[in-house]
């Protein structure tokens, strides 16, 4: 998992554990295992929050684990064009390389540990594929695609695109240098990421060794959930309130109130996986109504009613005439 990395985490700066006699420990609520499916043109993903109800998710909208596939020759698959209003897209990629293009001029090509971040707005058209040359040769395909809430305020925003290179990605270690935690947007113990987002949230991947355990601070007013993309753990409490209730690969926790999450990775881990790795999320709930149908998130069955009705008329874009 080639995910921007480095030799010694003790290097890094390091988060402060918060003390377990003051802080306030999530406990975990549900832990819920991603259905299964397709995407785009053919792309294997797991539905990472399809079994979590939408009040625990607030202001995340979905989140899909694109792979981890490895293609043969002529196998790699994108999407076609296709619109989108009223939120914003964050994909993240661990293996692999995409590339994107939108009709508001948005583009480029991520690669391993790279984060494209499109804030739809108004409305616009978009494609991702893989460059002609992974399609040739095939190989190690592996991602996240997020979908972050717009509060009614932002939702007819003008589009914009964040092209975030690993290179930026804010790189921290836990005190005694057991974790390696990759802070992609948001903040974390004073520690600020690259991605700049209307919705306040965090967005860190977490690197975590074999029997080591994290405790970290989390913003008190922001949900908090956990998705397991490689190996096997636990989350909760502790020290020594326990709980350490289990989650693995294709698992999502959500953890209830509190200021601080804790996760453990097993001594044991599956042969295919060195560490325990864990995308961690929060945000501030918008608390609004939802109307979501297909690429469109609003606030009413009006709404997406009219972004349908504008995305037929044309309104949110055109293909550009050198992409067809």
């Amino acid at each position: 998992m080639p995910a921007v990395t480095v030799d010694n985490p003790l290097t890094l700066p390091r988060v402060t554990t918060p003390d377990p006699a003051v802080a306030n420990a999530r406990p975990v609520l549900t832990v819920a295992t991603a259905p299964e499916g397709y995407e785009g043109e053919g792309f294997p993903v797991r539905r990472a929050f399809a079994k979590i109800n939408q009040k625990y998710l607030d202001p995340f909208i979905m989140m899909d684990q694109m792979g981890e596939v490895d293609y043969a020759a002529g196998e790699p698959k994108g999407t076609p064009w296709h619109p989108h209003r009223g939120f914003e897209t964050v994909t993240y990629i661990i293996d692999g390389t995409f590339i994107h293009r939108d009709s508001h001029g948005g583009g480029g090509t991520i690669t391993d540990g790279d984060t494209q971040w499109m804030t739809a707005g108004s409305g616009l058209l978009h494609i991702e594929t893989p460059p002609e040359s992974l399609v040739r040769s095939g190989g190690l395909f592996h991602g996240l695609q997020l979908w972050v809430n717009l509060p009614a305020s932002d939702k007819m925003i003008t589009p914009k695109y964040q092209d975030i290179r690993g290179g930026s990605v804010k790189l921290l270690s836990t005190e005694d240098g057991g974790a390696l935690l990759r802070v992609i947007a948001g903040e974390l113990d004073g520690h600020q990421g690259p991605g700049t987002t209307f919705t306040p949230i965090t967005m860190i991947h977490a690197s975590i060794n074999p029997g080591a355990q994290i405790t970290l601070p989390w913003r008190a007013d922001f949900n908090a959930l956990a998705y397991g993309l490689a190996g096997n753990g636990s989350a909760g409490t502790d020290s020594a309130g326990q709980e350490r209730r289990p989650f693995h690969r294709g698992q999502a926790v959500v953890f209830g109130d509190g200021d601080s999450i804790t996760l453990r990775a097993d001594e044991k881990q599956d042969s295919r996986d060195n560490n325990f790795e864990v995308v961690l999320l929060g945000g501030l709930p918008i608390r609004e109504p939802v109307a979501h149908y297909g690429p469109f998130v609003m606030n009413s069955h009006r709404e997406l009613q009219q972004a349908m009705e504008d995305f037929q008329a044309g309104r949110l874009g055109t293909i550009p005439t050198d992409a067809h």
